[in-house]
């Protein structure tokens, strides 16, 4: 499969299917005239008419018969009312289908996309997350057994034109959702209460946002960039008896990094109670 040839199609385009859209053809990947994007009628086609998409409306049909690649970005709860649209169609035959749903598993896929086994096509289930939208994103994903290299190679195109993606075994996809998925609240909870420290110690709340916000950003950056353990990173900024040492200990007696560890378990398991209770 050749993306720069390709047709797109996005099933619910609402805000990670703009991110990817406009990840796409901000990195040249795909020209607009190589992607539809099918959604009610409400307000959510008007940013791709403004890119010069092909927008459908409530035509699912249309976008799976058509498009090499089908991205399916609906809310989970939808996914049963979609099958039932598309188990009758028949897509281009190296058709790729990408689902952005959490909690709907590869295998909920094939059995409610396919009616046989024989008719079974490349499926990636992929789990991205918000900062996407500004191309700040990290997605992992995962294929069935008839999605290629070449679906991989595309599927990373697709999702490192708005951050990092990684390939990783469908068992790890909850635990994912538990840290990168839902790991941004927890940021912005901090950030919030970072804001909400400064302004009682004196600072306007629009700076104690701003710098909160942006030494949140400066030091994951760091760890990035200099790909040192977080832990040394931390030492570094402890001078013996100073003020972030007292502060440190101030976090460790409220339990900051067990309740962040018990976060990303507590988001695991309700990922993993999802998939189990469809």
């Amino acid at each position: 499969m050749d993306l720069s040839s390709a047709k797109v199609g996005f099933i619910g385009a609402g805000n990670m299917a703009q991110a990817l859209g406009k990840g796409m053809i901000s990195a040249g990947l795909l020209k607009p005239n190589q992607i539809w994007a099918n959604a009610p009628d409400d307000g959510t086609l008007d940013a791709w008419k403004k890119w010069e998409c092909n927008v459908l409306i409530n035509d699912n049909t249309k976008v799976f018969e058509i498009c090499d690649i089908v991205v399916l970005a609906v809310k989970p709860n939808l996914f049963p009312i979609i099958v039932r649209e598309l188990k009758s169609c028949k897509g281009p035959e190296n058709q790729l289908v990408l689902s952005v749903m959490s909690g709907i598993t590869i295998a909920d896929i094939e059995k409610g996309l396919y009616s046989k086994v024989s008719n079974l096509k490349a499926i990636i289930r992929v789990m991205p997350n918000t900062p996407a939208l500004v191309s700040a994103g990290c997605a992992v994903y995962c294929l069935n057994e008839h999605a290629s290299c070449n679906h991989a190679d595309v599927t990373m195109k697709i999702f490192e034109s708005v951050g990092i993606c990684h390939q990783v075994p469908e068992s790890q996809l909850d635990a994912f959702t538990g840290l990168s998925g839902s790991g941004p609240a927890y940021v912005y909870m901090a950030i919030e209460a970072l804001s909400d420290g400064a302004v009682k110690m004196g600072i306007p709340r629009p700076l104690a946002t701003q710098f909160a916000a942006q030494m949140v950003y400066g030091s994951a950056k760091m760890v990035l960039d200099t790909k040192r353990h977080p832990g040394s990173l931390r030492d570094d900024v402890c001078s013996p008896g100073g003020t972030t040492i007292a502060g440190v200990h101030a976090l460790e007696r409220a339990g900051f990094r067990s309740a962040l560890m018990d976060a990303v378990e507590a988001a695991t398991k309700r990922a993993q109670e999802q998939s189990a209770h469809k």
